[in-house]
C-alpha cells in the first residue's frame, strides 16, 4: 500500500520505519519532519531503521503538493499543541482531487473526541483511532511486541482494511481489539491513568516505609512476585514525567470532572507525583538544616527517563528551581538532554552544563541522581570521594545498594529506604 504519514512525533517515526520495512511505500510529509525527529528523538534503533528504509527506497520524504494522488492510507500523529496545524493540513488535503473513501488513521494525542474533530474536515473517509503506545527508550519494541492492538473502529469493511494494512506486523486476527472510537480514546487515557496510579501508589508507600524503617525495594519485589500485580510501573522514585503521559492523566482527570462524577483519585495521583518531584530537595534541605546558600549540587540526569532527550515534565525542573531559590549552583550532566536544558534556561551563572558526569561532581556538596541512565549505575566511588566537597548521594531512582554506598564512605539517601 501507499502510505502518507503526517507528524514529527516518535509514533510517526516508528510507524514510518516499521511500515516501510514491511514493504509499504511510505511518504513522510514533509521533508523537514525527519530532521526535526532526529533532533527531538535521538533513538538510535529507530534512526538506524529509518536510514535503512530511506536507502531501500520504501521510505521517502514528500510534501502535500508532490504526494501521489493514489495514497491508500493517511496516518496522522499530532501533539495537542499541533491540533490547529493538523486541521489546516486536512483542509489542504480536502482540496486535492482524491478518490474517496481513504483509510484515515488518527494516531494523535488529542484526547477525547479528537478523531471526530479531524473527521469533520473529511467526513467521507474511513476514520479510525490507533492509540499512541510508543514508549521512549524502547520505541520499536513497545509497538511491535504488543499482544493485542486497540483499534477504534466498528465498521466490518474498514476493519478488514486495517487488518490488511497492519498484517505484516500483526498477522493474527486475535491480535486486534476493535471497539468504538470514543471507547478507544478513553481506554488510552485510562491506561495512562492506571500506570500513573501504580507509580504514585508506590511513592506514597515509600514515604510510609521510610518512616517505619522499611526498605521499599523489598516491598516492591514482594508485590511484583504476586502474579495478580506484576512488576511493571511499580518503581518508586523522584516522580514521572513525559509530555504525552502527563497530558493523558490531566486530560483524563478533566474528562472525569466534566461528567460531574466526584472522583478524587486522579487528582491525588497527580498531586503525589508533583510532590514527589520535590523529594530529593527536601532531603537535601533537611540534611543541611536549610543552610544551602553558596553550596554546589551535582545532578546526574535531566530527561524524564533514560534513553531519551525529552525533559518535558521531568523532575529536574522542580529541582533546579528549588535549588536556585536557595542560592545553590547546579552542575548538571545528562548523556542526551543538555541541549534541551540549554534551550530552556539559557546561560546562567548558577547552572553549569557538564559533558562529563565526573566533571559535574567537582567540589559538589551533594550528588543527586534523577535519571537512571545505565552509565550512572556503577560510578567510580573513589573518584567521587576525592573530588566532592561532601560525600552525600541522593538516589532518586533507588539504583544503588545503600549499604555498599555507605561502606564507601558516603551518606546515602534513597526513596523509601
Amino acid at each position: 500500500m501507499k502510505v502518507a504519514i503526517f507528524g514529527k512525533t516518535l509514533y510517526a517515526g516508528v510507524m514510518a520505519a516499521l511500515l516501510a520495512e514491511c514493504g509499504h511505500q511510505v511518504f513522510w510529509c514533509d521533508a523537514r519532519q525527519y530532521e526535526l525527529f532526529r533532533q527531538h528523538f535521538p533513538d538510535e534503533s529507530v534512526n538506524r531503521l529509518l536510514e535503512k528504509q530511506f536507502a531501500s527506497g520504501f521510505l521517502a520524504c514528500s510534501d502535500i503538493s508532490t504526494l501521489p494522488l493514489d495514497i491508500d492510507v493517511y496516518f496522522f500523529s499530532f501533539s495537542p499543541a499541533e491540533e490547529a496545524a493538523g486541521l489546516a493540513l486536512l483542509h489542504q488535503l480536502a482540496q486535492r482531487t482524491i478518490i474517496h473513501p481513504k483509510l484515515m488513521i488518527n494516531a494523535s494525542t488529542l484526547g477525547l473526541h479528537g478523531t471526530s474533530r479531524l473527521r469533520q474536515v473529511l467526513p467521507g473517509d474511513d476514520w479510525i483511532y490507533l492509540p499512541d503506545i510508543i514508549q521512549e527508550g524502547q520505541a520499536l519494541n513497545s509497538f511491535s511486541q504488543v499482544t493485542q492492538l486497540i483499534v477504534g473502529c466498528t465498521e466490518a469493511t474498514v476493519q478488514k482494511k486495517v487488518r490488511e494494512f497492519l498484517r505484516p506486523l500483526f498477522p493474527r486476527e486475535q491480535q486486534y481489539l476493535f471497539m468504538p472510537v470514543l471507547d478507544a480514546e478513553f481506554t488510552k487515557l485510562s491506561i495512562s491513568g492506571m500506570l500513573a496510579t501504580r507509580i504514585s501508589y508506590m511513592n506514597d508507600l515509600a514515604v510510609v516505609a521510610e518512616k517505619l524503617g522499611i526498605d521499599i525495594s523489598h516491598v516492591r519485589q514482594g508485590m511484583a512476585a504476586d502474579s495478580r500485580i506484576g512488576a511493571a510501573y511499580l518503581y518508586p522514585g523522584a516522580g514521572f514525567g513525559g509530555d504525552n503521559f502527563s497530558h493523558d492523566i490531566l486530560t483524563l482527570s478533566d474528562a472525569v470532572s466534566d461528567t460531574g462524577v466526584k472522583s478524587r483519585l486522579l487528582a491525588q495521583v497527580w498531586e503525589i507525583n508533583e510532590q514527589q518531584k520535590e523529594l530529593l530537595f527536601r532531603k537535601l534541605w533537611n540534611y543541611y538544616h536549610g543552610e544551602l546558600a553558596g553550596k554546589t549540587v551535582a545532578i546526574w540526569g535531566a530527561s524524564f527517563k533514560e534513553n531519551t532527550s525529552n525533559v518535558q515534565q521531568s523532575p529536574v525542573h522542580v529541582m533546579l528551581k528549588a535549588l536556585w531559590a536557595q542560592g545553590v549552583t547546579v552542575k548538571l550532566h545528562d548523556p542526551q538532554a543538555l541541549p534541551e536544558i540549554a534551550a530552556i534556561y539559557g546561560q546562567r551563572d548558577d547552572l553549569v552544563l557538564c559533558n562529563d558526569q565526573y566533571e559535574a561532581v567537582q567540589n559538589a556538596h551533594a550528588l543527586c541522581l534523577l535519571t537512571a541512565w545505565k552509565q550512572y549505575w556503577s560510578p567510580n566511588y573513589k573518584y567521587l570521594l576525592q573530588h566532592m566537597q561532601h560525600p552525600l548521594v541522593l538516589d532518586g531512582r533507588n539504583i544503588y545498594d545503600p549499604e555498599y554506598v555507605k561502606a564507601q564512605g558516603f551518606a546515602y539517601m534513597g526513596v523509601g529506604r
